[in-house]
């Protein structure tokens, strides 16, 4: 690789290191002062999170990280907070200060659970999220959340979506991945979905240029079995 190259390399992959990490769940502190819907939706407090709906809490009010109680509540795995929330009016396309929705989140935490929840209310798996311009479905793939990614594709998740660091799912499952069986099962969900395996990255590498550099020959055995080249 040129070393202008191998520069820009080291640079995306400093960048994309970090996107785990960019996502930011309400700390101690800030739970502490919660108030209102923010609290009742981390604590899961459905009488109380009734009544303050009921006399007309705003639903969209955000705290100092721009997130709403939809993003708390998904942050804390309150499912029945979602549920109430969005029945209740609660926008499920919402990005928070860090540009993360609702889906993207539970993505994120590796939760089917409320990733399922979430989806059969009406969110949508298709937004553009996170300051890369990235998808749930990326950020899943990255961390080989392999029941995510099965369950985001099924959504129809957009399979080629390239963010701005030139990734897409298929990329980040292996140079974001370690090569082991969940990244692996990942990849496969994404090879029989339809997912284009040409797409290489910024400098022109293929998935299966990039698994072969990596030495990941359980990934370069699917991608070749797939006719890719």
């Amino acid at each position: 690789m040129r070393r202008r190259d191998l520069g820009l390399w080291l640079l995306a992959m400093a960048a994309a290191a970090t996107q785990a990490n960019a996502q930011v769940a309400p700390s101690p502190g800030e739970v502490q002062a919660y108030g209102g819907l923010h609290r009742a939706a981390w604590s899961g407090d459905l009488p109380r999170l009734g009544a303050l709906i009921r006399h007309g809490a705003d639903l969209q009010a955000r705290d100092g990280r721009g997130r709403t109680a939809l993003h708390v509540a998904t942050h804390a795995h309150q499912r029945e907070a979602i549920r109430v929330l969005v029945q209740a009016g609660a926008r499920l396309d919402t990005l928070d200060d860090d540009r993360y929705d609702a889906v993207t989140i539970a993505a994120v935490a590796d939760d089917p659970m409320t990733l399922a929840l979430l989806l059969s209310l009406g969110a949508s798996a298709k937004q553009t999220t996170s300051r890369y311009d990235g998808t749930a479905l990326i950020a899943a793939a990255h961390l080989g959340h392999d029941e995510v990614v099965r369950q985001l594709i099924a959504a129809g998740a957009p399979l080629d979506h390239v963010n701005n660091l030139h990734w897409t799912a298929v990329i980040e499952s292996i140079v974001l991945g370690d090569g082991g069986a969940r990244h692996q099962r990942t990849l496969g969900w994404l090879v029989d979905a339809g997912a284009d395996l040409q797409l290489a990255d910024r400098q022109g590498n293929t998935p299966l240029q990039l698994a072969r550099t990596r030495g990941y020959a359980a990934m370069v055995d699917r991608l070749k079995a797939a006719g890719t080249s």
